[in-house]
């Protein structure tokens, strides 16, 4: 496989993102108009205490994480420095998604367990970077425009410039939103080196649908129904492509942890 010679070290974002397909891929079943509706009913909510039925300005929505204590460099990994100032954004959107989520379940989000969690996603995420910079693999801005472009396409949205609009409105700044694709494609691209290009079968395709149809079935709403199998097959593609490359990235960390000099500060 050809490389190319790798010039700079992408933003550090988190693997949760591997989850860049949850977080950008929008609503495979729902038209992008509802979704961004929903979105910005969603951010205005939170934003906006008084927006809340329940009538208390002191909920989880309006919540901010607990900040203190977070030492300049939260972890050392293989001589190179996971700082306060890469981690602090990245969780600040992961404890907003928590108390979101906590808000309907009734629960205060577990700040221990977030920066826990949001820490070793860091890590994970630096020591495949390291890996990826050993193999000379590199992700340029054109592959980034490339990938948002992609994901755009999939749902069914005109550019990168409209999907990125809609993801700020979940919350997420453009930044950050680049920053995750760059992850996203230079682990992709670690993991085809690793285990050859990642191909799903007509099979795997199918039976995800199947799977869909089924979740959709047994979640009892039954006025939606699941799109025809071509009109969302581009994304059930992605969808099996991002899982297969899960696979292969946590297998590669296992290894890499073995051997790997790592200090937690946090």
């Amino acid at each position: 496989m050809t490389h190319t010679i790798r010039t700079h070290r992408p933003a550090r974002t988190t693997l949760g993102a591997l989850a860049v397909a949850a977080l950008l891929t929008l609503s495979a079943c729902g038209g992008s108009g509802d979704h961004d509706a929903k979105a910005s009913s969603d951010s205005s909510a939170s934003a906006d205490p008084s927006s809340d039925p329940s009538g208390d300005a002191g909920s989880d929505a309006a919540a901010e994480p607990d900040l203190d204590g977070i030492p300049d460099v939260v972890a050392e990994v293989n001589g190179e420095d996971v700082t306060k100032d890469e981690f602090v954004p990245i969780y600040e959107v992961t404890f907003q998604q928590a108390a979101a989520q906590a808000q309907m379940g009734g629960e205060a989000p577990d700040e221990d367990a977030l920066k826990k969690q949001t820490l070793d996603d860091l890590v994970d995420t630096e020591l495949l970077a390291q890996e990826a910079e050993s193999r000379g693999i590199s992700v340029s801005d054109n592959d980034v425009d490339a990938e948002l472009e992609a994901l755009a396409k999939q749902n069914q949205m005109g550019s990168a410039d409209e999907l990125l609009a809609a993801v700020e409105k979940q919350g997420m700044t453009e930044e950050q939103a680049r920053s995750q694709v760059e992850t996203q494609v230079m682990v992709e691209q670690l993991a085809d080196d690793e285990d050859g290009p990642i191909r799903p079968t007509e099979k795997e395709l199918r039976a995800l649908y199947a799977q869909a149809k089924q979740q959709q079935a047994q979640s009892g709403q039954e006025g939606q129904q699941v799109p025809p199998f071509a009109q969302v097959r581009d994304q059930l593609e992605e969808q099996a492509r991002t899982e297969q490359v899960g696979k292969v990235a946590q297998s590669l960390i296992d290894d890499l942890r073995k051997d790997a000099d790592i200090t937690i500060n946090l």
